[in-house]
């Protein structure tokens, strides 16, 4: 409760934001279409010999990206140079949605934006420095905690200062998007750029012109 004549806590409406599939493009369909060429693999084989495991291990902070990737390398048979050649096709020259991008910075000063996002530990220098266009970014290696899981987004809400009633969440995953539903945020499953352009743009119609961040 405020003290006595004390101005009412202004309320802080949010942006939260998946980074991968999202605002950077998804590369595993074509990286695993290579690699099970080369391989003489199935597509399946290669993304379960990367993922597999990884959501309580690597994807958490629990094991470090390049012990990680020891594992990767003995699952697909690979020496060093390959296994670079990989994880390039996978993370490296990262594509951003230019426009998803711009929106987000077009909402500093009149919303806070966070990224949230399931990450390995090189995500974030692999990513920089876009990533400095939100005013938050909450990767799951680094907290120890991964979509779906309600403390990710309780976490993000903290460090932003919002409540989940005030905050709007994209994901590209449908189980995430229903989990931030479940705490009250507001929730848009993305499909593409334009519908999500304009679910930014009906959330920044109805922000404040000015607002105290």
């Amino acid at each position: 409760m405020n003290a006595p004549g004390a101005r009412p806590a202004r309320r802080r409406p949010a942006l939260l934001m998946d980074l991968g599939g999202v605002l950077v493009a998804d590369k595993l369909p074509a990286a695993a279409a290579k690699w099970a060429a080369r391989l003489g693999r199935t597509e399946r084989d290669v993304v379960t010999a990367v993922y597999a495991g990884n959501d309580t291990e690597v994807l958490v902070g629990r094991m470090s990206g390049a012990a990680w990737w020891s594992v990767v390398r003995e699952r697909l048979g690979l020496d060093g140079a390959a296994v670079a050649e990989l994880r390039h096709d996978l993370a490296g020259d990262p594509v951003w949605d230019t426009a998803l991008l711009d929106a987000v910075a077009a909402l500093r000063g009149r919303a806070r934006t966070a990224f949230v996002s399931n990450a390995w530990p090189d995500a974030r220098p692999n990513l920089a420095p876009e990533l400095s266009v939100a005013d938050a970014v909450v990767l799951s290696c680094e907290v120890g905690f991964a979509k779906p899981d309600p403390r990710i987004y309780t976490h993000t809400l903290d460090l932003l200062g919002a409540e989940a009633g005030d905050a709007l969440f994209v994901d590209d995953v449908p189980e995430n998007v229903e989990a931030a539903r479940t705490l009250g945020m507001a929730g848009h499953l993305h499909t593409g750029t334009d519908g999500s352009l304009a679910v930014l743009e009906a959330f920044t119609a109805r922000l404040p012109q000015v607002t105290d961040l």
